[in-house]
């Protein structure tokens, strides 16, 4: 093996950790296994908690799995939804999705950092400052400024609460009247940090507000052994993605969701 060889090799490993990471970040208590397919059925607003992730190939074939999930997700009151992405099994599952006329959600893009090292705790802009939370007030927080109703909030939070991976939480809030402006969270596995749920209010905006969060973030998870970051943002919010590529983040792959239930949005 060349270094070149080497070097894709360890980037595709690099890339399936964080692919797993990300589902474990994702986790919700309401979830099972059928034939290789992660089935979630989280109540809560993120797809990624209510959605299949076919990470197996199984005996079985995925027209008769999609028959089995359907009845699932029907008697959870869920829409089905498929998540593709480049580790998808088998590999020419999209297309026969897509032959079948279901629908693609959700361009998303996973960014990555691969040396947090290189990132300085950064400044908050004056009058502001930072907080640590705890699960559930953050929930509330940051589904507050989303404008997410109060039952996507508490599967929020019993998702949070029960993950199987570390979240650390925090808000921005204006010092003279505590007015909440900003918020966002990390989750770390090993070396491995993803940041989750930033969101900035609208009238914070354009400050250099939501930088200075995610810069303060990821220099706090490094302090607790992170080590690469990495995050998932959406194709065409190109304002956030070259604020992140500011933070040193760069495209490392793509997924998308398919369905053919007029529900899921």
């Amino acid at each position: 093996m060349n270094d070149r060889e080497g070097s894709n090799a360890r980037d595709a490993t690099l890339l399936s950790r964080i692919e797993d990471a990300g589902i474990n970040a994702s986790a919700p208590p309401q979830q099972r296994w059928l034939d290789g397919w992660l089935l979630r059925f989280s109540p809560g607003k993120a797809k990624r908690a209510r959605c299949i992730n076919a990470v197996a190939l199984g005996r079985q074939s995925p027209q008769r799995k999609l028959e089995l999930a359907r009845a699932a997700y029907a008697d959870a009151g869920l829409p089905l939804i498929m998540r593709i992405t480049p580790f998808t099994q088998p590999e020419g599952l999209d297309a026969l999705l897509a032959s079948m006329g279901m629908r693609t959600l959700d361009d998303t893009r996973v960014m990555v950092c691969p040396a947090l090292a290189d990132l300085d705790e950064g400044t908050l802009p004056p009058g502001i400052s930072m907080h640590p939370v705890g699960h559930e007030p953050f929930a509330h927080a940051v589904g507050g400024l989303r404008g997410s109703a109060l039952a996507q909030r508490q599967a929020h939070a019993q998702r949070l609460t029960l993950s199987p991976v570390t979240f650390e939480a925090y808000v921005a809030k204006r010092d003279d009247d505590g007015r909440l402006l900003a918020c966002g969270q990390f989750a770390l596995e090993n070396d491995l940090a993803g940041l989750y749920d930033v969101f900035t209010a609208p009238e914070a905006r354009g400050q250099g507000l939501a930088q200075a969060l995610c810069r303060r973030l990821l220099w706090l998870a490094r302090q607790r052994g992170a080590r690469v970051g990495y995050l998932q943002v959406e194709g065409d919010n190109l304002p956030a993605r070259n604020a992140y590529r500011r933070l040193g983040f760069a495209d490392a792959y793509a997924y998308h969701y398919r369905t053919d239930d007029p529900r899921a949005r």
